[in-house]
């Protein structure tokens, strides 16, 4: 997972100061860190009757959309609020100074499916909580939350403590 690593741009003080920022772009350049990254998000999946992936704006629809085509799933987006062009529901979440919304559509997921939530970025946890809240408000089964990147010092699996974690690299 070094390899994966090398990979990834770190760009200090963005987006303010004090802030170390995990840029996964320069990873999405390489075809084969790509590849990689995918498959190591998708590994521990497989077989596993995953019906949904589900990915968080922004960079969690990229990833989630190619573990999706490994698992033989389908997707579902989650989105900023104003996104979704059809009738949605919301859940809210804390951030360190503050609050953001997350947004799924109401068909997004059907009652009973096993959902696998992805996203590039496991930090306080509150971003993949809400998810989580919007997929079981839907009937969706959370079978687990799958991460490239989880800043351990964030200790965001804390508000997750009740789901199935991966995380492919630890910072």
């Amino acid at each position: 997972m070094d390899t994966l690593k090398s990979k990834i741009r770190h760009v200090p003080d963005f987006p303010k100061p004090g802030i170390l920022f995990y840029d996964v772009t320069t990873l999405l350049q390489d075809p084969v860190g790509f590849r990689e990254a995918v498959d190591a998000m998708s590994a521990p999946f497989s077989g596993q009757g995953i019906d949904l992936v589900v990915g968080i704006e922004s960079r969690g629809f990229i990833f989630g959309s190619a573990v999706a085509d490994r698992l033989g799933a389908g997707f579902s987006p989650v989105r900023k609020p104003g996104k979704l062009p059809s009738k949605t529901r919301s859940a809210s979440y804390d951030l360190e100074y503050g609050s953001d919304t997350l947004e799924i559509h109401d068909d997004a997921v059907r009652s009973g499916q096993r959902v696998l939530i992805v996203d590039d970025l496991l930090a306080t946890g509150g971003t993949a909580k809400a998810a989580t809240e919007l997929v079981t408000s839907l009937g969706g089964q959370v079978h687990a939350l799958a991460f490239l990147i989880e800043l351990v010092g964030l200790n965001g699996r804390d508000k997750l403590a009740n789901q199935t974690l991966h995380s492919v690299l630890k910072y």
